[in-house]
């Protein structure tokens, strides 16, 4: 569907945090992981606070079984979490014998499946980057890699079909699609969209099959058709953003995580991070 009235100029709507990152949109209001903060983040559509709760070895990627439970990736502990509704956390996979670097972001499918990516090498430490992998995490916690000889796999989408998972891969500054079977294999791997000197972080799909990428070095996001061309641009003043997620009432608000930073000794004591919303011409995959 299409979102209507026009792209607008971002504005801030949320202001105080360290490092926004792995936004998803669910029931209502906007989930996020202010990963050096270590704590999940939930707010309005407007901004106003709802929630905020801790996630041992800071939080990135988010996602819902089916049953409403919650699922976060502990970056430096590289495990997955599973969140009760009651609040009360407990492990729901292992993930470090897969993930040789921090584990990131994720997305997970309509059956409680998880996809999750690592950056696969040390990058605050100044380490050169190697192919890594992507792993299934199955509703019942078993673990087995999905796709192997990815350039740091990052920002993740499935198609409102369940049939295709794009993933960006930051260090190959590219998107690749893969096809989903039904036990939730990947196969047929291909070229999205080579995205020349961008380097894509979080990622979101719209209703068109676009996939707007957050660029942090361009100080952008970036609407991204199949094939490569940019067929969308906004541009964020004082801070990179860092990922991107569709919602609002119609899903036609792209709310970007940003922050003027990403070293983690700089981002906790200054606190620059923030989230922008701009209101966009084509809704988000499957939205509202």
């Amino acid at each position: 569907m299409r979102a209507g009235g026009g792209m607008t100029a971002p504005r801030t709507i949320a202001t105080g945090f360290a490092f926004p990152e792995g936004p998803r949109w669910h029931d209502g209001r906007l989930w996020f992981s202010d990963q050096h903060a270590r704590e999940v983040v939930v707010l309005e559509p407007d901004g106003t606070l709802v929630e905020r709760f801790a996630v041992p070895g800071g939080p990135s990627g988010l996602g819902w079984m089916p049953d409403g439970t919650l699922l976060v990736v502990s970056m430096h502990e590289r495990r997955l979490y599973r969140r009760a509704h009651d609040g009360t956390l407990s492990v729901h996979a292992e993930l470090s014998a897969y993930h040789p670097g921090h584990s990131n972001d994720m997305v997970v499918d309509l059956y409680g499946r998880a996809y999750v990516g690592n950056i696969g090498f040390d990058f605050d430490g100044g380490e050169a980057p190697r192919k890594t992998c992507i792993v299934a995490v199955e509703p019942d916690g078993a673990v087995a890699v999905a796709a192997d000889g990815l350039d740091c796999p990052n920002g993740t989408v499935i198609s409102p079909d369940g049939k295709v998972l794009i993933i960006a891969e930051s260090m190959g500054r590219c998107l690749t699609q893969f096809d989903i079977d039904p036990a939730g294999k990947l196969s047929g791997r291909r070229l999205f969209a080579d995205l020349g000197d961008h380097v894509p972080d979080g990622i979101c799909l719209d209703a068109e099959g676009a996939v707007w990428i957050a660029a942090p070095y361009a100080h952008a996001a970036l609407r991204v058709a199949e094939g490569g061309a940019i067929i969308g641009r906004v541009t964020t003043e004082g801070a990179m953003p860092y990922a991107c997620m569709l919602g609002g009432a119609d899903g036609g608000d792209l709310y970007l995580c940003c922050a003027p930073d990403h070293d983690p000794t700089v981002t906790v004591a200054a606190r620059g991070g923030r989230i922008d919303i701009v209101r966009v011409d084509v809704a988000g995959a499957g939205l509202p």
